[in-house]
């Protein structure tokens, strides 16, 4: 058997084997998608009694559309549409915070999107932008952090964290988000 021939009959043989058992790095990953809709990201995950789903809040301002996600291990671990650009927020010793005011301007200046704080309800925030540079303003409990020079570009995920040294962010509700 020739070394090509080879490489084509192991490929088929591996196609075989995931489809019959699945692969294990899809195994327990929640999958994300836009609903037809257009107002939400539908996140299904596995759970005991079969599938399990969730709908995250999809807002548009414009042509840019925009969620937060993050709070729980199944919303940490999802699969999400390619949005350009992810936000993570953190501040003191907390790896994630919510309730972060954003303002997103062009490099050049002029504010292109104003995002309040109550409808970031998640460590990260999803923006789908064109390609460009931006500057991102975040703000936590009346601190701004900002961040200038972000590169977004298409088929990209351009991940960006905020920190601020001291947390003041409001606490998280106690049931939000599946801890599955």
């Amino acid at each position: 058997m020739r070394g090509r021939d080879r490489v084509v009959l192991m490929g088929g043989i591996l196609g075989l084997v995931l489809s019959l058992f699945g692969s294990s790095a899809d195994a327990g990953t929640a999958v994300a998608r836009v609903l037809p809709t257009g107002d939400g990201i539908e996140l299904e995950f596995p759970a005991d009694t079969g599938s399990q789903k969730e709908v995250i809040p999809l807002f548009q301002s414009g042509k840019i559309r925009y969620f937060s996600a993050g709070i729980g291990q199944v919303e940490r671990e999802a699969a999400y549409p390619p949005f350009g650009l992810k936000l993570v927020f953190t501040a003191g010793g907390k790896p994630f915070v919510t309730g972060v005011g954003v303002t997103l301007r062009h490099a050049k200046g002029g504010a292109l999107l104003t995002i309040p704080r109550e409808q970031i309800t998640g460590p990260w925030l999803f923006i789908d932008l064109p390609d460009g540079v931006y500057e991102v303003a975040a703000t936590l409990g009346g601190v701004t952090q900002t961040v200038k020079s972000v590169k977004v570009r298409h088929g990209h995920i351009t991940t960006q964290h905020v920190r601020w040294a001291e947390d003041r962010s409001p606490p998280l509700p106690a049931d939000v988000g599946p801890e599955s």
